[in-house]
């Protein structure tokens, strides 16, 4: 039995809703997925994660391996078990600190340094199934290349074969049965290294596949086309994962071309920064036309936070700099999230997502 097990349990076009089932759980698809770099999602604990709804929580092995340590990780049974956490976890592989850290690139690996103590670290795709292993992560993610946009169709290509010759590797060091390893396709925003990237990496053969190196620069016009060619590409009955794109515009437009799950940062840094997502849009939860709204930050949202507290109390949180507010704006902010995968999950399963596309469109194209 292959780790992931895909079924399509309703479609509605290219649009789908799915129950992926790996060796340690399943989860229902379209899926967000909160970000816990450091083993915590910033200002929350497990037992949120579960309050919220959330299925699978990210960690960071770039991260992770650095401090605490993927062997001390190991130690305690893995990610999920240090953190208390009795969902699924997925590691993404270090390919975008790779990216955003500016190291040094060669074909066989990467060298940086760390952000912790300024040593050398040296890192290769064998490294990044190894280190995945310890940290056992339900679902771990292949060492890719991500080249920033805009860049020449030469860097784009040189990723492209990187991240394909990554792949070939790591998939060869895998060896954990109960742990997912997915490929990751690349190619910038040109259709046709897409297609081939996503081709190549079938090819090899994975569990599941992250579309990686979008949401890096390039507007949603170019970003859609790009996703579109890998997705024709990518079989029917393996998870699809748009890395690190969260925007509610993005994710509805992605889902209704096949993909299944997504991660962002986006809904915590904003909320730590007083914004929150809303159905009708977002706004600044600090602005002087809250501080006597005794209404909830969303009053279609069905989140804890809206059922308890009120626009002036917590602007008055922000005012006042007091930590609590980051904290439920956290909270709203992916309780909103996934409150909004599963709309798009019952308008497929209805066949309504076309009016729900255009709905979310409307406040946030």
């Amino acid at each position: 039995m292959h780790p992931v097990e895909f079924t399509t349990d309703a479609s509605d076009g290219a649009a789908r809703a799915g129950t992926a089932v790996t060796a340690t759980g399943s989860y229902t698809t379209p899926l967000f997925m909160p970000v816990g770099t450091r083993g915590a999602i910033k200002y929350l604990s497990a037992a949120d994660y579960e309050r919220i709804g959330a299925q699978i929580v990210l960690g960071n092995t770039y991260h992770l391996m650095l401090r605490p340590g993927s062997e001390l990780i190991e130690r305690f049974g893995g990610l999920g078990r240090f953190a208390g956490w009795g969902g699924l976890t997925l590691t993404d592989s270090g390919g975008f600190q790779v990216f955003s850290l500016d190291p040094k690139v060669d074909d066989d690996g990467v060298t940086f340094k760390s952000t912790y103590d300024g040593s050398t670290v040296r890192f290769t795709p064998e490294d990044a199934v190894r280190v995945q292993q310890e940290l056992g992560a339900d679902i771990q993610m292949v060492l890719d290349q991500c080249p920033p946009l805009p860049s020449s169709a030469d860097v784009v290509r040189q990723a492209l074969e990187r991240t394909t010759a990554w792949a070939a590797r790591a998939k060869q060091a895998h060896t954990r049965v109960d742990q997912a390893l997915f490929g990751i396709v690349q190619g910038g925003i040109s259709e046709t290294m897409r297609a081939e990237s996503a081709q190549r990496t079938v090819e090899i053969g994975f569990d599941g596949y992250g579309i990686g190196g979008l949401s890096v620069g390039e507007t949603r016009d170019e970003m859609l086309p790009a996703l579109a060619a890998a997705i024709e590409h990518l079989p029917p009955d393996r998870p699809r994962y748009l890395m690190g794109v969260g925007d509610p515009a993005s994710l509805v437009e992605a889902v209704g071309l096949g993909v299944d799950q997504f991660d962002c940062v986006m809904q915590t840094r904003l909320g730590r920064h007083g914004t929150a997502l809303t159905s009708t849009g977002r706004f600044q939860a600090k602005a002087a036309r809250h501080a006597e709204l005794d209404e909830p930050l969303d009053a279609n949202c069905p989140c804890e936070v809206c059922a308890r507290h009120s626009r002036g109390y917590i602007r008055h949180l922000l005012q006042v700099g007091e930590p609590t507010a980051s904290r439920l704006l956290s909270i709203h902010n992916i309780a909103w999230t996934i409150d909004l995968m599963n709309q798009m999950r019952s308008a497929i399963a209805a066949g309504t997502f076309h009016e729900l596309r255009r709905g979310v469109l409307d406040v946030w194209g």
